[in-house]
């Protein structure tokens, strides 16, 4: 799937098909456009993102959750640090347990690129999130901050698989919310099971433009 969008550059505009223009301030759609955009050209999510991140007007509110194991090979470790400077580069949030492995990576990715990361740690004490953490938030729940982490995302990116993480797939699924799988994600239904980064950031850009 490549959602295709209108953009019309002088006007800052982003339009949907429906006629309904997208708000950078609210981050959402609103209203329609009075009539069709002059100079409107096709975009596909990605690049609709990118557009937007440019636009100091444009600030996400609503965080993209990553998930996964704390112990993972170099490979994954590298995968899912891409992930988070690819979300970065979008001006995504990022929220994810706060810990080592998988979140460790992708915390090391979003601050690398500048952006936000916040860790949602089980324990009470905020010392035990990693270095790369820019926001801490220690619940003191235990494994039941993996619940929050499902709800509060809008939309889930799964790398690698443990049970802890097939904990948070299975409730943000129940949540209704979009899961992306990278790197052996859990095999569960309603996970969209993608091959690379750039793959999963085309997801992810869908997901936030209600694609």
């Amino acid at each position: 799937m490549n959602a295709t969008l209108l953009l019309d550059r002088d006007a800052r505009c982003l339009s949907r098909c429906d006629g309904r223009v997208f708000d950078p301030a609210r981050c959402a759609w609103t209203g329609r456009l009075p009539g069709e955009p002059r100079q409107a050209e096709s975009i596909g999510a990605v690049d609709a993102m990118r557009w937007l991140a440019r636009d100091a007007r444009a600030g996400w509110r609503v965080p993209v959750g990553v998930i996964g194991p704390r112990d993972i090979d170099p490979v994954r470790y590298a995968l899912a640090e891409r992930l988070g400077a690819a979300l970065a580069s979008l001006r995504l949030p990022v929220l994810c347990g706060g810990r080592g492995g998988v979140m460790e990576a992708v915390c090391k990715g979003v601050t690398s690129a500048g952006g936000v990361a916040i860790g949602l740690l089980p324990e009470g004490d905020p010392a035990l999130a990693n270095a790369y953490a820019g926001i801490v938030i220690a619940t003191g729940i235990g494994e039941a901050r993996n619940a929050l982490i499902a709800r509060a995302a809008a939309c889930l990116v799964a790398v690698g698989d443990s049970y802890g993480t097939l904990s948070e797939v299975a409730l943000g699924r129940q949540f209704g919310k979009r899961v992306i799988g990278l790197a052996g994600a859990a095999d569960v239904g309603g996970v969209e099971h993608v091959d690379d980064v750039e793959t999963a950031l085309q997801r992810v850009a869908e997901a936030m433009l209600g694609c």
